[in-house]
């Protein structure tokens, strides 16, 4: 799946506590605001925290963000042991030359680690290519502390995909861009809310390129990823996964279109033959309004709006992406950069709050399986 060597956990280096490494997201969406909200629920509600927290952030657009109310009072918690931090580039991506020997974030700390701050202002609700290259350059730096050790797990704030192109990253989103920087084949996306589980077969393509993307052996790789996740990183041990038809009324037996009799039967049947638990494919209309998701543990659907419409719809603003298939943990909120409110203190952190929560949930699941 990827040529490099992932450290172990956080239990065999030389700290005893996990640490997340948060990346800013663009600086001029919510993304800043929502990890100090974030933060401060963190460290008002958990007095006792066991994790510290690496923010690969601008100290600008951070300490920018934390005048918008009194309660954020970011800088009063974000400690910065190093006020300067030389980086190096590697192509397009950057990192900070000194991140290997930088102190450690104890449990309950914030360790800022400054980003490369661009010459231009911070403008909320503005979409620029030095933004979209600030918060790729922060996922950048936060996959490396995972893939050296420093870090546990990757949580990431929202990107603007228009400020990302205009930057000159041609990736789709963060998934794509998690899967080139760790050399990962194969990796699939997964939204998670208190309600269902939602994995993709498809993710950031234009819905005229769905039916042309799928393919029998596409669908039954992207199963196999969701299936070892959910036994993984959630502790299933028999997951069910329910699939989803690509066409209305999942195909009519071939009326309405043949996807489901070519190409998605064949690949649950050969999954059922690899002992994996699994059904369908199932009229997505039908599916989610008898609410047949409450019996599953993850639905498969095959394109992105199919699966993240309802989603969003049970529970908006509280859900978790996962990227799976990666040799490292990353989560993110289930939103974007909301630039119609940035910088008027009105975004909510329970979904970047959510990120964070299963993210050390994973790690530790993951830990126990070592």
């Amino acid at each position: 799946m990827t040529s490099d060597s992932i450290p172990p956990s956080y239990a065999n280096q030389s700290r005893d506590h996990p640490v997340l490494a948060i990346t800013m997201g663009d600086r001029n969406g919510v993304g800043p605001e929502i990890i100090l909200k974030a933060l401060s629920e963190l460290k008002k509600n958990n007095p006792g925290v066991s994790f510290g927290i690496l923010l690969l952030a601008s100290r600008d657009a951070m300490q920018f963000y934390s005048q918008l109310s009194s309660s954020l009072s970011g800088p009063a918690f974000l400690s910065v042991k190093q006020d300067t931090y030389s980086w190096i580039y590697s192509g397009e991506h950057a990192y900070p030359s000194n991140m290997d020997d930088h102190p450690c974030p104890d449990p309950g700390e914030v360790l800022l680690v400054p980003c490369r701050e661009p010459q231009e202002k911070i403008k909320p609700g503005s979409i620029t290519a030095a933004s979209g290259k600030l918060a790729m350059d922060a996922v950048a730096a936060g996959v490396n502390a995972c893939r050296t050790g420093l870090a546990d797990a990757v949580v990431t704030a929202p990107v603007s995909k228009e400020a990302i192109h205009m930057a000159g990253f041609r990736v789709p989103g963060h998934t794509e861009f998690l899967a080139q920087l760790t050399r990962t084949d194969a990796v699939g996306m997964m939204l998670v809310n208190r309600f269902m589980r939602i994995g993709l077969a498809t993710i950031h393509i234009p819905l005229g390129e769905v039916a042309g993307a799928l393919s029998t052996d596409l669908i039954l790789s992207r199963l196999e990823l969701y299936h070892r996740a959910l036994r993984q990183d959630f502790g299933i041990a028999n997951p069910c996964i329910a699939v989803l038809g690509l066409n209305p009324h999942a195909g009519d037996g071939g009326v309405l279109g043949s996807e489901e009799q070519e190409l998605i039967t064949p690949a649950i049947e050969v999954a059922k033959k690899r002992n994996m638990n699994i059904d369908g494919p199932w009229p997505a209309d039908g599916f989610f309004g008898r609410r047949a998701f409450e019996r599953t543990d993850l639905v498969f659907a095959m394109y992105h709006d199919q699966g993240l419409i309802p989603l969003k719809l049970a529970g908006f603003g509280s859900g978790v992406n996962v990227t799976v298939g990666l040799p490292i943990i990353r989560t993110s909120p289930d939103h974007g950069t909301a630039f119609s409110i940035a910088g008027k203190n009105l975004a909510d952190p329970a979904s970047m709050l959510a990120a964070c929560k299963l993210a050390l949930e994973m790690i530790e699941r993951r830990d126990k399986s070592n």
